[in-house]
């Protein structure tokens, strides 16, 4: 992949805040581990009782802090909404959950930026990526809803927002370059300008404020919650009790289930504690069981996407994801104990991690030197970012193949082979084997020195969640929107079908969090 112009790399004080969850997650991950899916299902029994007085009152209550929330906060003021009309809470003790930690891309089909590198892409094509990639399960109306406004919510985020984008990449699935990179290839580059902009407008998020309740009348419309104050991520008892009137309504914008283990088995068996998470701790999905617990549907719950490009060698999220999806198309994904590729490297996600999980040990992927100058450092990755990834070790330096595949413990007269047909299908443009696709910039892997990282999923997004309509409405069990609760982003389900296209979700997030603000505030 190749990208335009490098920007300025992140600060050193965006360096930090970028990974202030995942320090968090690698210090509180044991104790967290365990407890986070006794802590979320342990949650007080639905009551629906409403309370005798209202503590505090609001016009939309927004819980979480990420794409979805901070979009949903700025659109409804943009709309006009007052200061008072808006609360943002999070029950974690930093804002951003797993968005500042996102790899930092959206997609968006038919920009300025397209254009300008000669990429023909819209709306339709980018329909026809997400149907395909879904197996048939995406919902039409909602992933229509999500494309035709792309462009728009692109230039939203440019415009309004301030985020400065330096790059048009490729990920696994989609049929063109569609996904914008920040300049400093973190969810950072789109949190921290909202976060600034929703403090310029006096809005700012209350941290460690759980939800444990969503009210409901005797006409069964959401009127607001019941909640706890100061609450300790982990101490499941603490916080004060307040209740908290919402006249526009309650939006759910806070994430999937991945950390909750109890949970998650029961929608797929297979995801035990061997698997680890890319998310921070506090994705324990807790608000869509509460949703549930008034009569709110979930659609897709099994489906739960495992990230291919993650590696054994480091925790969370990490770095190895940003050369990975930069890396797949100019270099072979290898199985270790047989030298040979197993898999399309340009594939969807769940079609690569259910090839890694399948061999059933961490796999390979490299590429030559001038390839990770080229495509990799300095577009995908800033400069700090990759030294780190070499310091660690999570990315690997060899100076020949041979090199290589004794580090990796391959042998060698196999890998060499692989890598000759490699360098040949790349020549040709053309991979009778597996199809992977093949940029016209790339270099053959013929000379050294090499890079490579180990693969193994680690659970990274739940597909499954609570079903919306296309105005970001709750659907209930009987199939008509619950009045007042709305919801967007990883909470929800049906957008993707099985498989999430890399940078896809996080449109989603911020798209339907505006939606659901301008059905709030009657602005559709």
């Amino acid at each position: 992949m190749t990208f335009g112009a490098s920007g300025p790399h992140i600060s050193q004080k965006e360096y930090n805040m970028t990974n202030q969850s995942r320090r968090q997650f690698l210090k509180t991950g044991a104790l967290f581990g365990a407890a986070s899916a006794a802590a979320a299902v342990s949650a007080p029994a639905f009551s629906s009782e409403m309370p005798q007085k209202w503590d505090e009152t609001t016009g939309l209550l927004i819980v979480g802090t990420g794409f979805a929330g901070c979009a949903a906060a700025l659109e409804a003021h943009y709309l006009g909404a007052k200061k008072e009309e808006i609360m943002l809470v999070d029950k974690m003790s930093t804002p951003g959950g797993n968005s500042i930690i996102n790899g930092g891309v959206v997609a968006a089909a038919g920009t300025d930026m397209q254009a300008k590198e000669g990429i023909k892409d819209s709306p339709d094509l980018m329909f026809a990526d997400m149907m395909k990639s879904g197996g048939g399960l995406s919902h039409p109306a909602l992933a229509r809803r999500l494309v035709d406004e792309s462009v728009a919510n692109y230039e939203w985020l440019r415009d309004k927002v301030g985020v400065q984008f330096k790059a048009v990449n490729f990920h696994g699935g989609h049929s063109v370059k569609r996904s914008h990179a920040t300049m400093n290839n973190s969810g950072s580059g789109f949190i921290l300008p909202m976060l600034a902009k929703l403090k310029e407008f006096g809005i700012e998020p209350r941290l460690r404020f759980i939800v444990d309740e969503i009210i409901v009348d005797d006409k069964k419309e959401v009127v607001g919650v019941k909640a706890r104050m100061g609450y300790r991520f982990g101490r499941e008892k603490t916080g004060k009790v307040i209740y908290v009137r919402a006249t526009k309504g309650v939006l759910i914008a806070a994430g999937g289930f991945a950390q909750n283990v109890k949970y998650r088995m029961s929608q797929d068996p297979r995801l035990t504690d061997k698997f680890t998470s890319t998310n921070h701790p506090g994705a324990t999905g807790e608000m869509i069981m509460q949703a549930q617990e008034i009569g709110a549907n979930t659609v897709q719950m099994d489906w739960i996407q495992l990230g291919p490009w993650t590696s054994p060698d480091e925790k969370g999220f990490g770095v190895a994801p940003l050369f990975v999806e930069s890396c797949v198309g100019l270099g072979p994904m290898i199985d270790p104990a047989t030298g040979k590729r197993f898999i399309k490297e340009t594939g969807n996600r769940k079609v690569r991690a259910d090839a890694i999980v399948a061999i059933g040990h961490p796999c390979i992927i490299y590429t030559c030197e001038a390839n990770v100058m080229h495509a990799i450092v300095g577009h995908n990755m800033t400069d700090k970012l990759w030294e780190h990834a070499l310091k660690s070790g999570v990315i690997k330096k060899f100076d020949t193949l041979k090199d290589l595949a004794a580090g990796y413990g391959i042998d060698y007269a196999t890998l060499e082979k692989t890598n000759t047909t490699f360098n040949g299908y790349m020549k040709a443009m053309k991979d009778p084997e597996f199809d992977c696709m093949f940029f016209k910039d790339a270099t053959l892997n013929e000379k050294g020195p090499f890079y490579g990282v180990r693969l193994w999923p680690r659970v990274h997004h739940c597909m499954g969640g609570l079903e919306i309509n296309e105005h970001g409405q709750v659907m209930s069990v009987r199939g008509t929107p619950i009045k007042g609760l709305y919801a967007a982003g990883e909470a929800t389900g049906g957008v993707h079908g099985m498989v999430r296209l890399g940078s896809v979700a996080v449109a989603d997030c911020m798209i339907f969090g505006r939606i659901a603000a301008r059905d709030a505030f009657k602005k559709a």
